[in-house]
């Protein structure tokens, strides 16, 4: 199931704001990220090459669980209209098959003069970390994605209240 889009301009944000998105890894979800990669590293695909591995059974690739982060900030904190401008990653853990990723998002700091902020992510298995890092993001202002919506909201307050 695809997460539900909610909107966020950057005076939504605010220190301290996060979501959360949970999704359990099917070995589909590998296999497909595999074909659109082009990443065939049998540890993710070979349940008889991972057995030999560490780990014992085949993983989920790192950047599959980063992209949840994305999925994140594209659908909900910050939402549509948002746009990476960087990313950093600390692979702490492997997810496999099977694993329920919990991808936490938080906003850390906010710029207001540039519209940016720096958002804490964090994907955790049964509560033991198995990425972290941090975003940087632009957000859009609500005049800036809307200037038409804004206008007629503006329109409809009476001079006498604004």
């Amino acid at each position: 199931m695809l997460p539900e889009l909610r909107v966020l301009y950057f005076e939504d944000l605010e220190v301290g704001l996060s979501e959360t998105l949970t999704k359990t890894i099917a070995s589909s979800d590998v296999v497909g990220f595999a074909e659109i990669t082009g990443d065939r590293n049998p540890i993710h695909l070979s349940e008889h090459f991972a057995a030999r591995t560490p780990f014992g059974t085949r993983i989920a690739h790192g950047l599959y669980t980063a992209g949840l982060i994305s999925a994140v900030l594209g659908t909900r904190l910050p939402g549509p209209g948002a746009v990476y401008i960087s990313q950093t990653l600390n692979f702490r853990a492997p997810v496999r098959i099977g694993d329920t990723v919990d991808v936490t998002v938080t906003v850390a700091e906010l710029m207001p003069e540039r519209r940016r902020a720096r958002l804490a992510c964090l994907c955790s298995v049964a509560g033991e970390s198995v990425l972290d890092g941090e975003a940087w993001v632009k957000v859009p202002n609500r005049a800036e994605a809307d200037p038409l919506a804004v206008r007629m909201e503006r329109s409809r307050i009476p001079p006498s209240e604004a």
